[in-house]
């Protein structure tokens, strides 16, 4: 790729994250449903026409900001997952930093757990590639624990699922919402509970 192409490229890539940044914030300032483009236009100082010049729809501006936020989390826990520590430390500290910063982003501010609500309603796919990405960090953890010997050996995929499956209402932000009035049971013991099935292992 010459060097014209780079540049244009990354002058590409800074404008489509300023248009996400722009369009988070007026999410969390006036409501993810109450957004247009033109608004996002506005925040920038550049005309509609120019947004769409890099997202072909408002669709695709809602689809990038939820990807950028899902990748912050990601990103995260991948830090977390890749740590020092014994795997059921590193476990433990992913699937608390991942609730921490789910609380952050969706509960705490109502109007971002609208763009939740629509990214499940209408089925987004970056939802279901986050839980892939999710369960392959959760993978990794449980895998380096088996070949340590900390958990028992076995199917380090299906493990991360079920512990995934065990864990969702911390993981879900709608059901983070769903289940706050119910305190127990709390993540602490949940995390607790998954790390006695990995160490026993499966019994068929």
């Amino acid at each position: 790729m010459s060097a014209v192409a780079e540049s244009a490229n990354a002058r590409e890539s800074e404008q489509r994250a300023r248009i996400v940044a722009a369009a988070e914030r007026l999410f969390r300032e006036i409501g993810f449903q109450k957004t247009t483009v033109a608004d996002i236009a506005r925040e920038l100082r550049m005309s509609p026409a120019n947004v769409y010049r890099f997202f072909g729809s408002k669709a695709e501006i809602h689809v990038a900001v939820a990807r950028q936020l899902m990748g912050e989390v990601e990103t995260a826990i991948r830090r977390v997952a890749a740590g020092p520590g014994a795997a059921s430390e590193r476990l433990r500290a992913l699937v608390l930093c991942n609730e921490a910063m789910n609380a952050d982003r969706y509960l705490a501010d109502r109007k971002m757990h609208d763009m939740v609500e629509a990214a499940l309603d209408q089925r987004w796919p970056t939802i279901d590639e986050h839980v892939d990405r999710i369960d392959a960090i959760v993978q990794s953890v449980i895998a380096d624990g088996m070949e340590s010997g900390e958990f028992a050996k076995g199917d380090a995929g299906l493990a991360a699922k079920l512990v995934h499956t065990a864990l969702i209402r911390f993981f879900h932000p709608r059901l983070m919402i769903d289940c706050a009035e119910r305190p127990e049971p709390t993540s602490e013991q949940m995390i607790d509970f998954c790390l006695a099935a990995l160490r026993m292992g499966a019994r068929r």
